[in-house]
């Protein structure tokens, strides 16, 4: 494949209106591509964004998600189109190719040949900056950040990207304008035009299943559990999608030790020669592993010898909250980090610096003894097991859209903690299910609202079942959008509901 996805003319038909359907499809049009944007969405927000795109000369298609436009000779789709849409069946059946915006980030990046394996400046002249890579169920968007907080210590100029919110395209043409203006004026130009050193990227499973060129410098999968299996299939499509991003690996193939899928993607990677397999543990590291003793995490990996040297990197008490799979995602990004040649102290100012993203594990508060934290991003039975795992007395606040999720293992294995449960959403009832098969005797209040007020109810229940020293945890092990907009909004009101408690000294 060529690092130009487009030539002046081309029809390109974009799936999707979101965010990285507008970012391709501006990028596309402003490389000469005839563009044309298909959406099913006919909503106001649909509206404006199209009326947007219209005046930037970009056709749109409200209402279509099934047809494919006339002359079209590449379909670049957002990620959360399934594989099986009509669209991409008739796009098979013209002979048509379907990718994903960050596969035609990858191809506009142009070449690394040449790039040097660990830190370089601005002055590397025009290779693209190196991707370290990040996938997995859970923790992937707090790894990533961890990661970029590592790089920037370590005086490199990175940005966290991807699945992160920040579209991969719009980057690699800011990475490539500034490349291309060092370059044409002998090294000044424009105070702004600074290349990036290295990119610190987040991909999930649906942007490495349309990206079939992807190359990373480094890359890690943090753990494997069912989730978006409605997208994928099959929990085998599912890990074979994850695995998509050791292929062609340069430096490192970072795998979790205490997840053996993870190791077994890596051995069933095509990667280049001297590309190796990195673990991270939360026991004792063996050779060529990152992992935890007395409390200090340790590098046996990026050593010179590593059966018999260890190098300290930062304390277990520089991660913030310093919860077990907290500090797996720390191992992880320091891992891909020492993979990139950074070296040990900025590890550790990196997990200084670095705070979590909101609705994280987050406090909102202590009220009579009891503390109330949010981790609404906890979305699936994976995510809420880590979650249930960091405290020792909860009352457990679940439920939302399953997306065919079971709950038996979850609860089994979280029952010795629970205090009480709280439960809300669409599919609370497998969870109260589970529940009375492995937790009998805890006491669960079933809340059948789904109005504006019903996380003050669930807060003021939790409240309820409480004692001090408890702590009341929303980590739904479900999506929110049976009654939230997202995952922001539902910890957001919990957390508001949390103030409330608080203002009146319940």
């Amino acid at each position: 494949m060529t690092s130009t996805p487009v030539r002046a003319g081309q029809h390109i038909t974009v799936a999707g209106l979101g965010v990285s359907g507008i970012s391709a499809a501006r990028a596309l049009a402003g490389l000469g591509a005839e563009v044309t944007v298909v959406d099913g969405g006919d909503g106001p927000a649909h509206r404006e964004r199209a009326e947007a795109l219209r005046a930037e000369h970009i056709r749109v298609r409200l209402g279509d998600g099934v047809t494919l436009p006339p002359g079209t000779s590449l379909v670049v789709t957002s990620p959360g189109w399934k594989p099986s849409s009509p669209l991409f069946a008739a796009a098979a059946a013209a002979g048509v190719d379907v990718v994903g915006d960050v596969e035609i980030a990858w191809r506009l990046r142009g070449s690394s040949a040449g790039a040097s394996p660990g830190p370089r400046g601005p002055e590397a002249g025009g290779s693209a900056a190196p991707w370290l890579a990040v996938t997995g169920t859970n923790g992937k968007t707090t790894t990533v950040r961890m990661l970029a907080s590592i790089l920037s210590a370590a005086g490199l100029r990175t940005t966290a990207v991807g699945n992160i919110g920040t579209p991969l395209i719009d980057v690699v043409l800011e990475d490539k304008a500034a490349r291309e203006a060092r370059s044409t004026e002998g090294g000044g130009g424009r105070p702004e035009a600074v290349p990036y050193d290295v990119l610190a990227v987040e991909l999930s499973s649906y942007q490495l299943h349309w990206a079939p060129s992807l190359r990373a410098h480094s890359g890690a999968v943090l753990n494997l559990a069912p989730d978006h299996l409605d997208w994928h299939g099959s929990m085998e499509a599912y890990a074979a999608d994850k695995g998509r991003i050791y292929q062609g690996n340069q430096v490192a193939c970072v795998y979790n030790a205490a997840d053996k899928a993870t190791e077994d993607l890596v051995r069933e990677a095509d990667v280049e020669e001297g590309c190796r397999a990195i673990g991270f543990t939360l026991s004792t590291p063996a050779p060529s592993q990152l992992g935890v003793v007395d409390g200090i995490l340790v590098d046996r990996a990026f050593v010179p010898d590593r059966h018999k040297q260890a190098q300290e990197l930062a304390e277990v008490s520089d991660i913030q909250p310093p919860a077990p799979h907290n500090i797996a995602n720390a191992l992880a990004a320091a891992a891909l980090a020492r993979a990139y040649g950074v070296p040990a102290t900025a590890v550790r100012d990196g997990l200084r610096a670095f705070r979590p993203d909101a609705h994280r594990m987050q406090h909102v508060a202590d009220v009579a003894g009891v503390a109330y934290v949010d981790d609404s991003k906890a979305t699936n039975t994976h995510a809420a097991e880590a979650s249930l795992a960091a405290y020792g007395s909860i009352v457990w606040v679940a439920g939302g859209l399953a997306k065919g999720a079971t709950f038996d293992e979850l609860v089994a294995k979280s029952a010795s903690r629970l205090r009480g449960v709280v439960l809300i959403g669409a599919d609370r009832a497998l969870i109260r299910e589970a529940l009375a098969r492995h937790a009998p005797e805890v006491p669960v209040v079933d809340l059948d609202r789904t109005d504006t007020g019903a996380m003050a109810a669930v807060v003021r229940e939790a409240a309820r079942l409480a004692s001090p020293g408890d702590t009341v945890l929303l980590a739904p092990a479900c999506a929110s959008m049976d009654m939230f907009t997202n995952y922001n909004v539902r910890g957001d009101v919990f957390a508001e509901a949390v103030r409330d408690l608080s203002a009146k000294g319940a």
